[in-house]
């Protein structure tokens, strides 16, 4: 006898911050494993192109205006969704962006907005799916973290801060959720390469990039992509019920010390000498 009913066949997921980055890449991988998808984002005339590719391949997808900031723009689409889709079994919390800036140098504004947008958008999301997945006993909360929530990097202390207070958001729901059937996880991503961030001009980041490699933070260049995200936030939530991924940290592996052909050369190197 299982000791849970099994997830059902149909289940409606709803991505923030799917008009770029992981959370486009996400909402085409969600789709394209059977899940029926709503993206939300401000960048509504981007989500109509992707939205049109998902169903053009053969998944379900539709896209509505969606504003993290904003409590009348996420019940809205919340709604939207749900009429839409169905009742909602999987929330993907990844809107935002990165706010580049030395504490000492940034508003308390600008520290604030990155707070609004990581987490209480995050917040704002979950408690409008959450009465729904409780009544239902199940559901997945899936909240985008970062790396930067477990070590913190200079130049990003607001956006840390608010991807640390996160962590703690969501190892609360954890504990204040058990033995309800719905589960919640954070996946951390490491270096990503997405638009988020990276179009800063060279004055920031450059200094940024100093900083990182003092502190032992630049280890190499190779980055995530997109898609190394959305298969990682696909498998939680794919997973079967019984279990359930608490903290997942994704980190890009580094390029080879050595090429192929270089070990080659030096073998027959070797061989020659001996």
């Amino acid at each position: 006898m299982p000791r849970f009913a099994p997830l059902p066949d149909r289940r409606p997921a709803i991505v923030a911050g799917a008009s770029a980055g992981i959370g486009e890449a996400t909402a085409i991988e969600l789709a394209a494993r059977g899940f029926p998808v709503a993206l939300g984002a401000r960048r509504v005339e981007k989500l109509e192109d992707i939205v049109g590719k998902i169903n053009a391949g053969g998944g379900e997808a539709v896209g509505f205006h969606l504003d993290v900031t904003d409590p009348n723009s996420v019940k809205s689409f919340v709604a939207n969704a749900e009429e839409a889709l169905g009742e909602i079994e999987v929330m993907v919390a990844g809107a935002g962006d990165t706010y580049f800036g030395k504490l000492a140098d940034i508003s308390t504004d600008e520290f604030d907005s990155q707070l609004q947008i990581h987490l209480v958008g995050a917040n704002r999301l979950a408690t409008a799916v959450l009465p729904g997945m409780l009544e239902r006993q199940r559901g997945d909360l899936i909240f985008v973290g970062s790396e930067v929530a477990l070590r913190q990097r200079p130049h990003m202390g607001a956006y840390g801060a608010a991807k640390a207070a996160l962590v703690a958001m969501v190892n609360n729901l954890q504990m204040e959720l058990e033995g309800t059937g719905v589960r919640a996880s954070i996946v951390h991503p490491g270096p990503t390469k997405t638009s988020m961030g990276w179009s800063l001009p060279a004055d920031l980041i450059g200094p940024a990039l100093e900083d990182w490699a003092k502190w032992g933070q630049a280890r190499h260049d190779y980055f995530l992509r997109a898609a190394d995200l959305a298969r990682a936030i696909t498998f939680v939530a794919e997973t079967p019920r019984g279990g359930f991924i608490a903290n997942m940290e994704l980190q890009p592996e580094a390029p080879l010390t050595t090429a192929p052909q270089e070990r080659r050369q030096l073998k027959l190197d070797e061989e020659k000498l001996t």
